[in-house]
Parts: C-alpha cells; sequence; structure tokens
C-alpha cells in the first residue's frame, strides 16, 4: 500500500467549479460552490491521496495521469482526472460531473 500522498486542486478546476456552481443554492437545492467544497470534495481528494496508485491510467505511456469515476453526494457523478506532480503530491485537473439523477 501506498503512503498517502498530498493533493490539492489545481486553479483551473476551482474556477471550473466557481463558474458552474453559485455561491448560493439554488431555488430548488442545487448545490453551492460551498456545498460541493465541504460535502463531495474531500472524499474526491482522500480518494486520490490514498489510492493514486490503483486508480484507471488516462493514457496508456502516461501513468502519471490517473481519472476515477466517482457517485458524490450533492453530485451523482464525477469524472475527476489528476496528475502526479514531480514533487510527489497529487493535484486534480478536471472534473466533469452530471447533474442529473436517473
Amino acid at each position: 500500500m501506498t503512503a498517502r500522498r498530498p493533493a490539492r486542486v489545481d486553479e483551473q478546476f476551482s474556477e471550473f467549479l466557481d463558474g458552474h456552481f453559485g455561491t448560493e443554492r439554488g431555488p430548488n437545492g442545487e448545490p453551492s460552490v460551498t456545498d460541493f467544497l465541504l460535502v463531495d470534495l474531500p472524499p474526491i481528494v482522500e480518494l486520490f491521496a490514498n489510492r493514486f496508485d490503483d486508480l484507471a491510467t488516462l493514457f496508456p505511456d502516461r501513468p502519471n495521469y490517473r481519472h476515477a469515476l466517482v457517485v458524490g453526494y450533492l453530485v451523482p457523478r464525477l469524472l475527476v482526472t489528476g496528475h502526479l506532480d514531480a514533487d510527489g503530491s497529487i493535484i486534480l485537473m478536471s472534473v466533469r460531473f452530471d447533474l442529473d439523477a436517473d
């Protein structure tokens, strides 16, 4: 088992969240950016920090890029991509999600 690596979100990741979620909850209970940061993001960060080597590779010849399909509490389905940086930390680079529950 690999030791926990430091993990953080990239600036683009944060900008995407800020642009997608509002600062307040939506009229139908849609999550705010703060809701996402407090509820759905921490388990994703922990997944990448603790299990990066177990995640699916994004490109066969680039094992330092991994992705995970995650089921969130507020967002039903998320595809998150992370990169193992030269300093050994994980940088969450992108997130795509589906807000429509089936």
